[in-house]
């Protein structure tokens, strides 16, 4: 199997991973407080990446590597967790999924910025075309209804492309795995002291669905997911393997509509089939 090959199956299996986090986080708000889960989750996922640089005894990154992670935390530990989290008290888990297929063309536009790559000028129309699918429903489904669910996950998005080019970036030195947990320590102390402060007075009233779904966004989305992401990213190219996460809304959508018995109308679907096409054209022309 060749490496670009390689990439694009740990890419695919990063975004099927990545596809249960809205709904999962949808599951966890709903009763915990979104800074909690926020930072809960990533003191979580920092402990478990410390236990496994240290059983592994990973080389310590360089001095000029900490910019790059605390980029990373920035973008994909704190970031877009919060962002999403916030969001997700105003939309359905269903509706910000479609969000996601704006994924894509942030994460081209900072390899671009981030990471050197130059796609053909046919890659961006592609891009461009998914991302307008996206945009469109937006605005069909009437901003005005929740601005500041659709604010705060066009946020989400921009920070999280930013914190996936420059993980990418830095896998292909020390390691895709290595990156987000490093990120993760970096962020521990932090994410632990902030936690200690918005810890729940009492834990009897959070039902199983909310710790399965705190459980999840814990160990799959801040961490496992990763480790296949941003491998498939640095091997298989940003631009190109980022172009998989038009795939995202569609695994999403089918979770929000089995776990959450959330309604899909026909015009999300129709949005995801458009941004799923756009996928097979882009991949074409990224290199």
């Amino acid at each position: 199997m060749d490496k670009t090959t390689s990439g694009w199956i740990s890419g695919f299996i990063g975004v099927v991973i990545f596809s249960g986090s809205l709904p999962a986080t949808r599951l966890a708000v709903m009763q915990f407080d979104p800074v909690f889960l926020t930072v809960a989750r990533a003191a979580i996922a920092g402990i478990l990446a410390l236990a496994l640089l240290l059983v592994f005894q990973q080389k310590r990154p360089e001095k000029s590597d900490l910019v790059s992670l605390s980029i990373v935390a920035g973008g994909v530990v704190l970031g877009f967790p919060l962002l999403t989290a916030l969001a997700l008290q105003h939309v359905t888990s269903a509706h910000s999924i479609v969000f996601i297929g704006l994924l894509p063309l942030a994460t081209a536009i900072f390899g671009v910025l981030r990471g050197g790559e130059r796609p053909k000028p046919a890659f961006w129309i592609f891009s461009l075309l998914g991302s307008a699918a996206v945009a469109g429903f937006a605005l069909a489904q009437g901003l005005a209804a929740s601005p500041q669910g659709d604010l705060l996950m066009l946020a989400a998005v921009i920070v999280c492309g930013l914190g996936y080019a420059e993980g990418a970036k830095l896998s292909r030195t020390i390691g895709g795995w290595q990156v987000i947990s490093w990120a993760l320590v970096l962020s521990l102390p932090i994410m632990l002291a902030v936690s200690a402060v918005y810890l729940p007075a009492s834990f009897s009233g959070i039902g199983a669905p909310a710790w399965l779904g705190l459980a999840y966004v814990s160990l799959f989305s801040m961490l496992i997911g990763f480790v296949f992401w941003y491998r498939g990213l640095a091997l298989g190219g940003i631009a190109a393997v980022g172009q998989l996460q038009l795939l995202q809304p569609f695994f999403g959508l089918a979770l929000a509509a089995w776990l959450l018995h959330e309604p899909v109308s026909w015009m999300m679907l129709v949005v995801t089939v458009a941004v799923i096409a756009c996928v097979a054209g882009a991949r074409r022309f990224a290199r």
